[in-house]
């Protein structure tokens, strides 16, 4: 008999994460904050990807690889994103939201 964790309760807590990640982008005011959940959404689908895959091809090695070009990208949006956001906060001392509509006007 093999104990582990079964691929309903992986695929829940993917989805707790995933939805969790949706909300915090949804709701939050903070351009950090929305980076964050942003994030939580990428790596709860790069989760999905890899235990997808193990449960219906156990020896292929697609979704690990997938996962890999999807971490990669997230890498580059995340440092793309805080120099955004580091150049917004050099410029109007806020990561708030609501300061950078005020900004455009």
């Amino acid at each position: 008999m093999i104990f582990g964790v079964s691929i309903y309760e992986l695929l829940t807590v993917t989805s707790i994460i995933f939805f969790i990640g949706v909300y915090g982008f949804i709701t939050r005011k903070n351009l950090i904050s929305i980076l964050i959940s942003i994030e939580l959404v990428l790596n709860a689908s790069v989760v999905n990807f890899v235990v997808i895959n193990k449960y219906l091809y156990p020896d292929m090695l697609q979704g690990v690889v997938f996962s890999i070009f999807i971490i990669a990208v997230a890498a580059a949006e995340t440092a793309l994103a805080v120099s955004i956001i580091i150049n917004l906060y050099r410029q109007i001392s806020s990561v708030e939201v609501k300061d950078i509509e005020v900004m455009k006007h």
